[in-house]
């Protein structure tokens, strides 16, 4: 995954064909107004026609968020991070994280497209629900809030400096990742689970 040169400004070249190459590539704000009409309908849902209590739903909808968390742990260190000597298993895993390692002040493409999203967000749901039943219209949307809060704590550690001082351990933690050690710092939106799991960066 190390990149031989890690190159501060440009971006990647993804696909030949340049409307896919236009696909991978997106703005916040776009993924954020594609979102949140779906976390308020969902949680609309949750009380009006589930029948859920305003603060069952806000506790579930909070759970959401918070297993967020372990999720993007899980899969930054074990699938964007996988290591294979496999050349199709490496343009994939190239594609989707790859080149951010190589490119990481890319900022089109700190978020997943709409597509790809939508697509991926889609299954995680169904998956949900059949294990969740209709508790999963609570728990979707804070699970979706906490990609968008992830996804722009991440833009902002690769655009600017920390803006309050408790935010530091965050920045310093996923700038290691990126300079110093590809194997340590897989949180990004939270440092806690690699101080569970002992990966955070020393102090």
């Amino acid at each position: 995954m190390q990149p031989e040169k890690i190159k501060n400004k440009g971006q990647a070249r993804l696909f030949e064909n340049q409307y896919l190459e236009m696909l991978t590539k997106t703005h916040p704000l776009v993924i954020w107004g594609m979102y949140i009409p779906i976390i308020g309908w969902m949680l609309y849902y949750s009380v009006s026609d589930i029948g859920m209590g305003a603060w069952q739903a806000t506790g579930i909808f909070t759970a959401g968020i918070f297993a967020w968390t372990f999720f993007e742990y899980i899969m930054h260190r074990f699938v964007f991070h996988f290591i294979t000597e496999n050349q199709r298993l490496r343009r994939i895993i190239y594609t989707l994280h790859g080149n951010h390692h190589e490119f990481p002040r890319d900022r089109q493409r700190l978020f997943m497209p709409p597509v790809p999203s939508l697509l991926i967000a889609s299954l995680i749901f169904g998956i949900m629900r059949l294990i969740m039943g209709v508790t999963a219209y609570a728990f979707f949307p804070g699970f979706i809030l906490g990609y968008l809060l992830y996804g722009s704590i991440h833009y902002a550690i690769h655009a600017w400096r920390p803006p309050f001082p408790f935010m530091k351990p965050l920045w310093r933690n996923h700038h290691l990742h990126h300079y110093q050690s590809e194997h340590r710092g897989f949180g990004v939106s939270s440092s806690l689970w690699d101080r569970i799991f002992g990966t955070f960066f020393r102090e």
